[in-house]
């Protein structure tokens, strides 16, 4: 099944897949803020129909003076008909890519539920993030979230999140390997000889 770029017309399926899947819901509007702000962040997978059963929604923080950008996953669901196939980590990826390859960004953040072992597991697990703190009563219905985020530019320090949420701190991930961000490429087109660059 196919992971592509969101369209417009695939917002309103992410917030039905959104309002299936996980107790945070948004707003359409809130899809739309995403779409127009950072449209290479958001990604679905299809299936044969062409019927969303998969998204990302994804950010970049709004940037202060002097710091480096960041990125941010703000929601994440697959339906439950279609787990276990790869298609959250898949979804995980191209965000992660594209935030590092169009934005430069140094690393990614999230929440996720103190209760969700599986989530824990794909964040921590397959895709190396690492607990750096945990926000009490974070969600509407009071459950504490743990922060995590993942270092795209040196290893990820932090605390691994062991079975039943407790923590096991000076665990960092290593780093992922490197990617060309299109800033990085420009820079190094631009002190190419001008002969290199026609041809």
């Amino acid at each position: 099944m196919p992971i592509r770029r969101a369209t417009t017309e695939d917002l309103l399926a992410m917030q039905n897949r959104n309002l299936e899947c996980l107790p945070e819901n948004y707003q359409l509007k809130y899809y739309f803020y995403h779409y127009l702000s950072w449209p290479q962040l958001l990604h679905v997978n299809v299936d044969y129909n062409d019927k969303v059963v998969g998204y990302v929604l994804a950010k970049m923080e709004e940037d202060s003076e002097g710091e480096e950008p960041r990125g941010h996953i703000t929601s994440l669901a697959v339906l439950a008909t279609h787990r276990k196939l790869g298609i959250a980590t898949d979804l995980m990826r191209a965000a992660e890519r594209q935030m590092r390859v169009v934005h430069d960004s140094s690393y990614i953040s999230l929440h996720v539920r103190r209760s969700n072992e599986a989530a824990i597991h794909l964040y921590q697990d397959t895709l190396q993030f690492r607990a750096y703190d945990i926000e009490a009563k974070y969600y509407a219905d009071d459950e504490d979230a743990f922060a995590m985020k993942k270092n795209f530019k040196k290893e990820t320090p932090g605390s691994y999140i062991l079975p039943g949420g407790y923590l096991e701190p000076n665990r960092p991930s290593p780093m992922p390997p490197p990617v060309i961000s299109a800033l990085a490429l420009k820079k190094i087109q631009e002190g190419l000889p001008s002969s290199w660059a026609n041809s």
